[in-house]
């Protein structure tokens, strides 16, 4: 969908003046994750295979580099040198032992390669050489590393995971076929899994129970994610986030019902069940218009203003997605909860301020007569233009 320039400037000073960011744009649910190595691969100048030929030197300023001898060369640059035999000092996330995949980057003309080592083992390199280039398009790929989601080598499923990470939802979706049902069944209830790997996993499932063409395999889904949702809750629930919007993805609009249902919405919820189901919230309304209207995820995200705990993201974001009925809601707040809070004054500042009905304007006039002072500070710090300013 294509947002409005008010909703996108909202979005971005809103977010950003409250330390919020946004959303990735296949899997805001895995976590941080490095660079997938095809990608450095492809960005290259050259790649080689090297051994480490030396220890660190102690002398580089500000990096850590290490010296290696090149084995192998899989890819020559163009216009530099690189030999089998020869010894180049390379960049390190730490010492090295043994093998190492060797990425050159072209620097000033006329300076040699600088080189870059990821120690691997003979597992890692044949992954790192044989993965799809770039140039493939994105759901061949994703075919390519949804079967290593679950290599036994951690470093090669972690990989695998950021291919997925930094991958359009559409071409996610468009690999279900290629997801092992069975074992994505299992892991979103497995302890051992970490955080990044459950909101995937949990995602994925809700894709694949929304794709699936055989009821047996969509109703095993959906009960596993739904026994996920209701599993006894800990202070901290690693990649929750991923199975709410699984849940979303699954079932859609019954989706959303459900998640009402099990208390989510009520003010009584716990604020870190309320935090992911925010999340999963912004997800559906980037990627699921179509299977969950966007007016009921609006809905839902107001009903959250009445939760102490999130009600400042809440009034964000039902900004953000033009929910104006809650207006009334929204400028109670400034006299209620808002009074000692003044991330929330904030937050109603920046709601109120980008409406674009009359009672807004009025309620900025009642706010501004009874507390000048405070409703500046708030309107500055919200950083967000009035309504009429916008076009």
């Amino acid at each position: 969908m294509r947002f409005s320039l008010r909703a996108c400037f909202l979005l971005a000073a809103a977010l950003g003046s409250l330390g919020w960011e946004t959303l990735s744009l296949g899997c805001p649910f895995c976590g941080v994750v490095d660079v997938p190595l095809a990608q450095r691969r492809d960005a290259a100048e050259s790649v080689a295979i090297g051994e480490a030929a030396g220890e660190i030197d102690p002398s580089t300023a500000g990096k850590l580099a290490q010296p290696f001898r090149i084995q192998q060369v899989v890819r020559p640059p163009t216009g530099f040198d690189a030999r089998v035999g020869a010894i180049v000092p390379a960049e390190v996330a730490g010492p090295v032992v043994g093998t190492a995949l060797l990425l050159g980057t072209a620097g000033e003309p006329g300076t040699a390669l600088r080189w870059s080592a990821i120690s691997a083992d003979e597992t890692l390199l044949g992954y790192a050489l044989a993965a799809p280039p770039g140039a493939t398009t994105a759901a061949t790929r994703l075919e390519w590393f949804a079967g290593r989601l679950w290599h036994p080598d951690p470093r090669i499923a972690a990989d695998a995971l950021a291919e997925f990470a930094a991958a359009p939802f559409a071409a996610v979706v468009a690999t279900s076929g290629a997801f092992d049902a069975n074992r994505l069944c299992a892991a979103v209830s497995d302890p051992g899994i970490s955080q990044g790997q459950r909101g995937f996993f949990g995602l994925a499932l809700g894709i694949v129970a929304a794709t699936t063409a055989s009821p047996e395999e969509r109703a095993a889904c959906l009960a596993a994610l739904h026994a996920a949702v209701e599993a006894p809750a800990d202070d901290f629930r690693a990649g929750f986030a991923g199975i709410l919007a699984g849940a979303l993805v699954a079932e859609g609009e019954q989706g959303l019902v459900y998640l009402r249902k099990r208390g989510f919405l009520s003010p009584a919820a716990r604020p870190i069940d309320q935090r992911h189901l925010l999340s999963a919230l912004r997800f559906a309304w980037e990627n699921l218009a179509e299977e969950l209207p966007q007016s009921a995820v609006a809905a839902a995200t107001l009903a959250l203003v009445e939760s102490p705990a999130v009600a400042a993201e809440a009034i964000v974001d039902s900004a953000r997605y033009g929910a104006w009925e809650g207006l009334e809601s929204v400028a109670a707040i400034w006299h209620t909860t808002g009074a000692d809070d003044p991330q929330l004054r904030r937050a109603v500042a920046g709601y109120l301020s980008a409406c674009p009905l009359q009672e807004a304007r009025e309620q900025i006039a009642a706010i501004s007569r009874k507390d000048p002072q405070r409703w500046a500070e708030a309107l500055s710090a919200a950083a967000l233009p009035r309504a009429e300013t916008l076009p």
